[in-house]
């Protein structure tokens, strides 16, 4: 099928961040005065934003938290994290050239839950800016995923119709999200999924790589 229109996840599905967002939790729960947690259960935790991830980093470790101080670790972790934001993530796969492919066709967005300025600075630092039209993260709309908001708000920007749009994400939160605005969505196998499997979330199509998409 022909979409007039391209929506990402970036998180998981176009980039593996959780290099990097591993090292920022460590070097936050150092501060705390705590130990490592390992790279595989940071991938598990991304996708609701750094809060959320920090949470469960702390329930993990029995650490109990109030909020003041949960702030103030917050702000650590994401400055942290805005100063090696591309240190070792990189693009999956295929997705450099999918993305050129489908960039000729139609416009193309992206559509996280990452901060809008930390999603335009990772971008950016993998050249990656130049393919997307708009970019809507947590910030740019009064709502975020799996609100269908940021999507209807891409959709409108790119001057498409959301029910020719296609999304492609790596999690239930992207299927919730895509159904509630009324556009196909398609979930990368690899990515971010909280240890559900994609094939069971409801998708329209389940890829392996990004190659299926072109």
């Amino acid at each position: 099928m022909s979409y007039s229109a391209y929506l990402f996840d970036l998180d998981g599905t176009l980039v593996d961040t959780a290099p990097d967002l591993s090292r920022a939790l460590n070097h936050t729960l150092a501060r705390a005065g705590r130990g490592d947690v390992d790279e595989s259960l940071t991938r598990h935790w991304v996708g609701h934003g750094v809060r959320a991830m920090l949470e469960a980093a702390f329930r993990h470790l029995g650490i109990r938290a109030e909020a003041e101080e949960l702030e103030e670790h917050q702000a650590a972790l994401v400055e942290h994290y805005a100063a090696h934001i591309a240190d070792h993530s990189l693009p999956y796969p295929a997705v450099v050239e999918t993305l050129t492919v489908l960039a000729a066709r139609a416009p193309l967005a992206v559509v996280t839950n990452k901060p809008t300025e930390l999603s335009n600075r990772l971008l950016d630092a993998l050249d990656l800016a130049r393919y997307f039209a708009v970019v809507v993260g947590r910030g740019s709309t009064a709502n975020f995923k799996p609100h269908p908001e940021p999507t209807l708000y891409a959709c409108e920007n790119l001057g498409a119709a959301v029910e020719h749009a296609l999304f492609v994400g790596d999690s239930e939160t992207d299927v919730l999200c895509a159904r509630a605005a009324g556009c196909d969505i398609a979930l990368y196998r690899h990515g971010y999924n909280h240890g559900k499997d994609p094939a069971r979330l409801g998708a329209d199509r389940v890829i392996d790589s990004f190659d299926a998409l072109v």
